[in-house]
Formats: structure tokens, C-alpha cells, sequence
């Protein structure tokens, strides 16, 4: 098998086109590109193993809700392109700390898995993931394109 080769992430788009926020249902397995309110693309997410209810701590297979940031990118994932989401924030670390325990963190909007097992990763069909979000490689191409650095990030129950 060949090396591994980290993807080139797309240009930006026009800004035109640039999301103000992104949106998720978690229940619809949905998320939503907007600008100024308008939906400008819609995408079917996989999310973590144990969706229900806001992530606690690591390794609970949640994924988080509530509002974040896209705070940084990562072009070298092991997944294909990714976007950070700002979890945890203060609140979900106080929280964590008064049960004694380690809010997780990496929480990010990815494609599919690099090599391999991209072959055997179930995307749109059931939930995947160790707490993120996941869309295909071609929509997070689309995503990493329209997506600035600082743009929220609500994710709805």
C-alpha cells in the first residue's frame, strides 16, 4: 500500500459564499451551512458512537452541543481535511472537573478516514465516529472551502 499523503485542502471560497455559521442537528443527523440566515448547502453527518445527550467526558462516544468555534484546521488529519470545533469550552471543563473526570476534546468536523479503513467505515448509514462530526470527502472538501477560521458552530440535541 502506498504511503500516506496528506490532502490538498481547497481555496477558500469566493467570500460570497462563506458560512457565518454552521449548524447541527444531531436527531436529523443534519448539518447546515448558513449566511445571513440563508441555508447555503445542507449535509448528512455521522456523528459519535453514542450520540445522545451532550459529550461528558472522553471517551463517552457523545458529540457536544451547544455553541463553538471553528478554531483551527488540520490539512494532515488522519481523517480527510478537518476542522476543530472549540470543544471544550470553560463551562464543559468546569463541569468535567467537578465529577473528576476529563471533558475529551478533538471534537471536529471530518471527512472519511484516511487508508484503509475508509473502506470499512459505514458513513450515512450509522454513527461512527468517537464524538465528531463526519461528512463524506468531497463535502468536507466543500465545507474546509466555505468555513472560515472563528466561524460558530451550534450544535442542536
Amino acid at each position: 500500500m502506498a504511503a500516506f499523503r496528506p490532502a490538498v485542502p481547497p481555496p477558500p471560497a469566493p467570500a460570497e459564499e462563506q458560512a457565518d455559521l454552521v449548524e447541527v442537528f444531531k436527531a436529523e443527523r443534519r448539518m447546515e451551512l448558513k449566511r445571513q440566515g440563508r441555508v447555503l448547502k445542507t449535509y448528512r453527518v455521522s456523528l459519535g458512537f453514542a450520540p445522545r445527550h451532550h459529550k461528558e467526558r472522553e471517551g463517552d462516544g457523545r458529540t457536544p452541543e451547544g455553541l463553538y468555534a471553528i478554531d483551527r484546521r488540520n490539512p494532515r488529519s488522519s481523517f480527510h481535511l478537518s476542522l476543530h470545533v472549540s470543544y471544550p469550552d470553560a463551562d464543559d471543563r468546569a463541569r468535567a472537573a467537578a465529577r473528576g473526570e476529563d471533558p475529551g476534546g478533538d471534537i471536529f468536523i471530518h471527512g472519511l478516514p484516511n487508508g484503509w479503513r475508509k473502506l470499512r467505515t459505514p458513513h450515512g448509514r450509522r454513527d461512527w465516529t468517537a464524538g465528531c462530526i463526519a461528512v463524506t470527502d468531497a463535502e468536507i472538501r466543500e465545507v474546509w472551502a466555505r468555513v472560515p477560521d472563528g466561524a460558530p458552530v451550534r450544535i442542536h440535541p
